[in-house]
């Protein structure tokens, strides 16, 4: 049963690949590899992200100690689960939120500064809207993989040498070891306009912030060079033809885990991997082409992983929001969540 129209053809999903790999690339270094011009590139991505059919985000990397995850399972009041989603969807914290089959009918993914937080938000704002019914969290220990590094798999090794190579390969300069710079109100804001659109120009950014461009560049380098923020550039699942979200649970004896997680980690298909509290201690989420192709992927889990035991399986009706990104009715883009940037 296919759920979605693949209507991102070739060239838009490489286009989508290599701004996966180089998301500053110019437009002439990517023409070199896609065979297009600089000018017909720009113009096809203008159009994709003024549809909603993709786009290029800046998003604030929650990695290590610095922030605590969660999927919250929300049972809703009939009929208030749609109004619930969209109402949640406007939260800075929810990085993912899902209408689902099976016994709950939203899943969050949630990210908070710690435990309290966690508590305040689900006390203070989830369970209290009048749509939810029940809350079920289950507080993530482990995030195995990070899900802003997945990527579509479109352009051949050639051209992924070939970008690597016009670009200067993928540079991640790190710092010494030190504490974050103080986040200052001119970080929140500029974080806040990439969020919707990674590429904007340092000079748009100057003339957004009331700013120079030599400040906007000297503050962009000092948060990505200690590691605070990461490109993530995506289609829109529904039209790239893996429009079907899924979640699966597992357990696995504690002395399997680790050689459990590097099978799984191999796999395409799980694009995020935790280890979590509650009944199971794993759970895993993907984006797949069909709903029969769960069945098929759920056997595949098994034969690489032999110690786990499937628990339970879910599959989104309806993908409300995808990171900072929030979609429509018709899985586009509309708008994004500017994120809380911590100090």
């Amino acid at each position: 049963m296919h759920t979605g129209e693949s209507v991102l053809g070739e060239a838009d999903l490489s286009l989508i690949h290599a701004l996966q790999i180089a998301p500053r690339a110019s437009w002439t270094q990517l023409s070199t590899v896609l065979g297009a011009s600089p000018d017909t590139l720009a113009r096809r991505w203008d159009h994709l992200t003024a549809g909603g059919w993709a786009w290029s985000s800046l998003i604030v990397a929650h990695d290590g100690d610095a922030a605590l995850y969660a999927w919250v399972e929300l049972e809703c009041v009939a009929g208030d689960a749609e109004a619930t989603a969209i109402e949640l969807a406007d939260d800075p914290c929810t990085l993912g939120v899902h209408q689902v089959t099976g016994d709950a009918d939203l899943v969050l993914l949630v990210v908070c500064p710690d435990l309290y937080a966690l508590d305040a938000y689900l006390a203070g704002r989830v369970r209290r809207l009048r749509g939810v019914l029940r809350c079920r969290a289950q507080v993530v220990t482990r995030l195995h993989n990070r899900p802003y590094r997945s990527r579509i798999e479109q352009l051949t090794p050639g051209q992924v040498r070939l970008l690597k190579e016009v670009t200067g390969g993928e540079k991640r300069p790190r710092t010494p070891a030190r504490a974050h710079p103080p986040v200052t109100e001119l970080d929140r804001k500029l974080v806040g306009e990439l969020a919707g659109d990674a590429r904007r120009s340092a000079a748009e950014l100057a003339r957004q912030c009331a700013t120079s461009e030599s400040t906007v560049r000297r503050r962009l380098d000092s948060l990505m060079a200690v590691g605070s923020l990461h490109h993530h550039c995506l289609p829109a699942p529904r039209f790239s033809g893996r429009p079907v979200w899924a979640l699966v649970t597992a357990d696995v004896p504690p002395l399997e885990v680790a050689p459990t997680v590097a099978a799984l980690t191999r796999m395409r298909h799980t694009r995020v991997i935790t280890s979590v509290t509650g009944p199971h201690n794993l759970a895993l989420a993907m984006w797949l082409r069909t709903v029969e192709e769960l069945h098929e992927v759920t056997e595949t889990l098994v034969r690489a992983a032999p110690a786990l035991r499937i628990t339970g399986t879910m599959v989104s009706l309806r993908t409300h929001k995808i990171g900072a990104q929030v979609l429509g009715p018709d899985g586009r883009r509309t708008h994004h969540i500017r994120p809380d940037v911590a100090n």
